[in-house]
């Protein structure tokens, strides 16, 4: 049983992670991070959504770099938790939702894990919830992780 797990570094996907780690572990596990493409993001800012970013494929680089090394975290992170972990980290397709979707096929995982939240913050509120539309498109079972509860100071 391969379970796919979407990390994106935010508290919610590393619950996600310590949660599938409780429940599965000693299971594979690919620990995937997806990212926009510097070109993309501003041809989404064309539709109001964001300010346009210079295209250079340098930042590119620069932020595929960052992507991978994130997915490897969290993967570390999963093999902490108990998880027979491997990073992997995508461009998105058409949207980070429709990325973890496909590489779910892909992968022929059987279950998708996410945390409820991400790091997108007013553009996902602008695009739809990362979570929601995989729970709403996978061809396969999704688990959504509710987030990690707020102590009060």
């Amino acid at each position: 049983m391969t379970i796919l797990i979407a990390y994106d570094g935010s508290d919610d996907a590393k619950a996600a992670i310590a949660f599938a780690g409780r429940m599965f572990r000693g299971r594979p596990a690919v620990v995937l991070t997806v990212w926009e493409r510097v070109a993309m993001t501003s041809t989404r800012a064309s539709a109001g959504l964001m300010v346009p970013i210079d295209q250079s494929g340098v930042e590119d680089e620069a932020i595929g770099q960052a992507m991978r090394e994130l997915a490897q975290h969290g993967a570390e992170l999963a093999r902490q938790e108990g998880l027979d972990a491997t990073p992997r980290c995508d461009v998105d397709s058409v949207a980070v939702w429709s990325t973890i979707v496909d590489v779910a096929d892909e992968l022929e995982a059987e279950l998708i894990v996410t945390g409820t939240r991400g790091l997108g913050g007013v553009r996902s509120l602008l695009l739809g919830s990362t979570s929601d539309r995989v729970l709403h498109h996978a061809h396969r079972p999704v688990l959504v992780v509710p987030a990690p509860e707020k102590r009060a100071e």
